[in-house]
């Protein structure tokens, strides 16, 4: 498998990119990841750590964007910008994989430009795979697609069941809508129709209706489907929210404490653990015909491992075949 990883992506590239690279590349024999990027940069950092492994070789490309532009207007004057170059390589089939920490934005419009769309597939999402009282569940679209159609949010119910089944292990994801009310009638008319669909679904049988905020983490469903404003929001409120939860009850607790604190020390670094978006790696954009995972922007070393070993496992699985396959036996994605 060939992975292209966007070097010059994240808030503290390239460094953390180029040593996650070289954990997979030794991990992983049968994979090559190709690091694109600001050559002469990434040339001289090897060279001063032993030098270009096998595996592992450099892609050059004109610049990056950085969190701070407007993606399509980046993209416009950059063309041939690190992310570009990525997706370019694998529309031309190059690579078999994206992974990039850059600006989510700009991942997301470079991928769309190049229309890299699963048969049957309208519009991707992002998935995330979100922690619950009962273990984890998926949340989709967290911000790909913020003006989603019902259609749109019915094939995200299906690409986050196979996500859900393939990657996190649920046989049977249930899956739920995300709406200001459990009761029918509630939300907009984008919900409303939504929800009439999703009855008629594939996994009509598994739909368990409409889900509020606070069902997110009551492990109530497997899938929680949204459009992608409100699913951006969510999570960047529960980024928030898990920070400042971990730093108060870490400071109170073991703060308190005086023989045991070694031990409280130790479970909150594995509770913490729990929460880490360094052990998931990233978030798949779902419906593209390829893979592509979207690291957080402050990836360290260990979360750029874990989003090239989660893009070799999507690839491995044969997510996207499955996808397709699930789409056109979905008489309502086929019909809508």
């Amino acid at each position: 498998m060939r992975i292209a990883l966007d070097a010059m992506g994240g808030d503290d590239a390239p460094v953390p990119n180029l040593e996650g690279a070289l954990d997979a590349a030794r991990e992983y024999p049968d994979t090559e990841i190709l690091l694109v990027g600001d050559e002469p940069t990434l040339a001289k950092w090897f060279a001063e750590h032993g030098g270009l492994p096998e595996r592992i070789s450099l892609v050059p490309s004109d610049g990056w964007i950085g969190m701070e532009e407007k993606p399509t207007d980046a993209l416009r004057r950059k063309p041939n910008c690190s992310i570009a170059v990525c997706w370019q390589l694998m529309a031309s089939k190059q690579v078999e994989a994206v992974v990039s920490a850059g600006h989510t934005g700009a991942v997301v419009a470079a991928g769309l430009r190049t229309r890299l769309f699963l048969k049957g597939v309208r519009r991707p999402g992002i998935a995330v795979a979100m922690p619950t009282v009962a273990g984890r569940s998926v949340l989709m679209d967290v911000g790909a697609n913020p003006a989603a159609r019902p259609e749109h949010l019915v094939q995200y119910g299906v690409m986050g069941s196979i996500y859900a089944r393939e990657i996190l292990g649920i046989e049977q994801p249930r899956v739920g809508l995300m709406n200001i009310g459990s009761e029918d009638g509630k939300g907009t008319d984008l919900v409303r129709d939504a929800h009439a669909l999703c009855s008629k679904s594939s996994f009509g049988d598994r739909y368990q209706g409409n889900v509020e905020g606070r069902d997110l983490y009551s492990g109530a469903t497997d899938v929680v489907i949204c459009e992608g404003f409100v699913g951006n929001v969510l999570l960047k409120a529960a980024e928030g929210m898990a920070e400042m939860l971990m730093k108060s009850a870490f400071e109170s607790v073991v703060g308190a404490l005086s023989a045991e604190r070694q031990q409280a020390i130790g479970a909150f670094q594995a509770l913490r653990k729990k929460f880490e978006y360094h052990e998931e790696g990233g978030a798949p954009l779902l419906g593209i015909d390829g893979t592509c995972m979207i690291a957080h922007g402050a990836s360290d070393r260990r979360a750029i491992f874990n989003a090239l070993r989660v893009a070799r496992l999507f690839h491995r699985r044969g997510i996207n075949q499955k996808i397709v396959e699930a789409l056109e036996d979905d008489t309502v994605c086929v019909t809508t």
